[in-house]
């Protein structure tokens, strides 16, 4: 009688261990389902991706995807982007990862950024799709490529920029009026980072207050030069000059020169996703005062200098950035600044994030203050800086989504 049980015991758990244990026809059946795609990108349009590729399944979850795209981008040298799009094989396509690389011209339509991002896409799903039954509806074809030849640049990389912008509003008892001007020239190479610009802005606002008419203006104008030469894949030398006025200030003109050294721990050729760099700089100013200040100065020289610290991170979980700097005139080291700036978008659980933004400053290196009181005009227009020992500001909010896993849908009526 305990031997029959035995048996059956046995045999009981091995049609268990069976019906349990995964069979070829549920390996073919997750083969024949379209892959899930997370889209993992704040400026891309989405909407476009999702009607241009209709051969997977978008998903907004991450923890529901069978593959995660994660897209950064960063600027290039003429003024172009550089998208790097990580492939990131999740659930069924685990050990499957890839990385491509696309760059636009500075000339490009969103249009035809979109498309070429789509055509990057397509390529990097491409080796996915393979590994499924969908592989039978998928034809690659081929343009056969014309010669190439290294292009003639008669511009030697340099890119110029010139704008003009205005803004005006108005209404019975006030009105303002804001100019807005900047020009500048870059030119990037893997060994040369050269740029300068300059801007002018201007805003004049009037009010009418029956008995009489109240007029203010702020003025402020730079111009600024940055070189920076690559030793190797973590350190850069370089400076900065520049010369500055505003009226906000109380700075009539001020000049500044200053050497600077950066070393990346990360290789910056890993830049877009993750960076930990401290800069340093050493430098010396000369600064003339529209109003004597409340040291009783109306011009000096002074050295300085700043040391920054940043820690940037863009990975599947979300990104983070985390900012100090600290700087200090060498005349008096009670004169000093430090600040601490962060930037936290992080997916706690399925379908909840945490978005946190802020910064603070102590701030003790306020030597161009106007001497006297500004009136009461000055301080609700914020015409004149007034005296602080610290600043911040800050925001912080919770996204829980929850429902269907699925947006592969788009339905442009009545706008998005």
């Amino acid at each position: 009688m305990i031997q029959f049980s035995m048996r059956h015991l046995v045999c009981f758990f091995a049609l268990l261990f069976i019906i349990q244990s995964p069979s070829d026809a549920d390996s073919d059946t997750e083969m024949t389902v379209a892959p899930r795609v997370f889209i993992d990108c704040r400026y891309c349009d989405e909407e476009y991706i999702r009607t241009e590729i209709p051969y997977v399944d978008f998903v907004w979850e991450r923890k529901e995807a069978d593959i995660h795209i994660l897209i950064t981008r960063q600027s290039t040298g003429g003024r172009g982007k550089e998208y790097t799009v990580a492939f990131l094989g999740l659930d069924r396509f685990a050990t499957l990862n890839d990385t491509l690389k696309m760059i636009t011209a500075p000339g490009d339509t969103e249009d035809q950024t979109r498309e070429a991002l789509v055509r990057t896409l397509t390529l990097g799903l491409t080796r996915y799709l393979a590994r499924t039954a969908l592989a039978d509806n998928i034809s690659i074809a081929y343009s056969e490529e014309a010669e190439v030849t290294e292009p003639h640049d008669p511009w030697n990389s340099w890119v110029f920029s010139i704008s003009l912008n205005s803004y005006l509003n108005g209404q019975k008892s006030s009105n303002q009026i804001s100019l807005y001007s900047r020009a500048s020239a870059e030119r990037v190479t893997d060994s040369w980072k050269l740029h300068t610009n300059a801007y002018l802005n201007y805003s004049e606002s009037k009010f009418d207050f029956g008995s009489y008419e109240y007029a203010s203006f702020t003025r402020s104008q730079s111009l600024r030069f940055l070189a920076v030469r690559s030793i190797d894949d973590h350190w850069s030398v370089g400076g900065t000059a520049r010369v500055s006025s505003s009226t906000y200030s109380n700075i009539d003109v001020r000049g500044w020169v200053a050497p600077a050294v950066e070393f990346n721990i990360y290789p910056y050729s890993e830049s877009t996703r993750r960076e930990f760099r401290l800069l340093y700089e050493l430098g010396a100013s000369r600064t003339a005062y529209s109003e004597e200040t409340i040291y009783g100065k109306t011009s000096e020289w002074l050295a300085a200098e700043e040391l920054s610290v940043t820690l940037e991170q863009t990975q599947p979980w979300g990104s983070a950035e985390v900012t100090f700097v600290g700087s200090h005139y060498f005349h008096d080291l009670g004169k000093y600044r430090l600040m601490l700036y962060g930037d936290l978008s992080l997916q706690l659980i399925k379908g909840l994030s945490l978005n946190v933004y802020g910064s603070g400053s102590r701030i003790h290196d306020q030597i161009s203050l106007p001497k006297g009181t500004a009136t009461d005009e000055e301080v609700l227009l914020q015409r004149k800086q007034l005296a602080t020992s610290y600043d911040y500001w800050g925001s912080f909010g919770f996204t829980y989504t929850f429902g269907s896993i699925f947006s592969s849908v788009v339905n442009p009526r009545f706008g998005s």
